[in-house]
């Protein structure tokens, strides 16, 4: 995140945006230090909060990604896919569903001891909840710190329904991801059932004892 204070070209808007980044990592060094959050966790909270660094830096609306890959490959997305606005803040909302659920998931599952099924659907609840209590939190500093640039800082780019488009795009995220996680559970449990008699069978017939 210091890095990207290298002569920042929206300082004003970028330190709004970081407002909650600060409580953000101030929330993953407490859960860290008591061993609430396993590794897995803490690298897709950190590639999502990479994500939020590299907008808030451009405002959202104006992350050079077009330059990007017009040096590295020659294309640009906007010309591919005929694109009309700056599409990275619908990347980073994505990865806010993708990247945060699966840790909400472990957390529930393993600290708290919720069942796999309510703990993915409070996975997807929560960042739902979050997302729009977020996106009022961002209108509503942006009114009254800087009214002037409400709707560059909001990331709106002309679209009165921006924020209900990022609210959708991380519950999608929040969803895909509970689906492979628990997809990924439901193929374990399988493995393990069907393991178990073959075990069960190799150890009867290591200790010679007779079959039930």
């Amino acid at each position: 995140m210091a890095v990207s204070w290298w002569h920042p070209p929206y300082p004003t808007e970028q330190a709004l945006h970081h407002s909650l980044t600060l409580v953000a990592v101030g929330a993953l060094l407490w859960l860290q230090r008591r061993d609430l959050l396993p590794t897995g966790s803490l690298v897709l909270a950190l590639v999502f909060l990479t994500l939020h660094t590299i907008a808030a830096r451009w405002m959202y609306s104006f992350v050079p990604y077009d330059d990007w890959l017009e040096r590295i490959a020659g294309v640009r997305l906007a010309d591919l896919w005929g694109w009309r606005r700056n599409n990275f803040d619908r990347l980073v909302h994505l990865g806010y569903g993708l990247c945060l659920a699966p840790v909400l998931y472990t957390y529930l599952t393993a600290q708290r001891g919720w069942r796999a099924g309510w703990a993915a659907l409070a996975a997807v609840d929560i960042i739902i909840s979050t997302g729009a209590v977020y996106e009022l939190l961002e209108w509503g500093v942006a009114a009254i710190a800087a009214p002037a640039y409400a709707e560059a800082y909001n990331g709106q780019q002309g679209d009165v329904f921006d924020p209900h488009k990022d609210m959708a795009i991380a519950a999608l995220g929040a969803v895909v991801a509970m689906a492979f996680v628990l997809g990924g559970r439901l193929v374990r449990v399988r493995r393990r059932r069907t393991d178990a008699p073959r075990a069960n069978a190799e150890t009867r017939v290591v200790t010679g004892s007779p079959a039930v």
